[in-house]
């Protein structure tokens, strides 16, 4: 059987390919999309949606993740916050620099929201893991 922080592991990996793909890729020949989704542009939604698992899945990357403490989670938890920034960051500054993207601050802040959230998220569910431990 494989153990859960190689299957995060992996599954982090994966993610960041696609989202390098996501990022880079040259998609100006495929048909257009729908601009607003519920007053929100489309491209900002993807952004959000694109980071929202960073944390999370980095976090269980960690063979003691669910072992640790609040304080060490939340310290863990602000490095990975901070990290899916920087990578969010270049992405945008690697985009600026394709002919066939643009660099664009909405989208890092787009992509920050979805850090953020998906932070939060984690840590919600560790606190709910590190709860039951607790009371078993």
């Amino acid at each position: 059987m494989i153990k859960r922080t190689i299957l995060f592991r992996i599954l982090t990996l994966v993610y960041l390919v696609a989202v390098g793909f996501l990022c880079f890729g040259n998609f100006g020949g495929l048909p257009e999309v729908q601009r607003v989704i519920l007053g929100i542009p489309t491209d900002k939604l993807v952004h959000f949606l694109m980071f929202v698992p960073f944390t999370f899945l980095a976090f269980w990357s960690f063979s003691k993740a669910d072992k640790a403490g609040i304080g060490k989670t939340m310290l863990t938890l602000l490095a990975l916050f901070a990290l899916g920034c920087l990578i969010a960051w270049g992405t945008e500054v690697v985009q600026g620099k394709l002919p066939y993207r643009t660099f664009d601050v909405k989208d890092f802040r787009a992509d920050r929201i979805g850090l953020a959230c998906g932070t939060i998220v984690t840590f919600v569910v560790q606190s709910i893991i590190s709860r039951k431990k607790a009371d078993a």
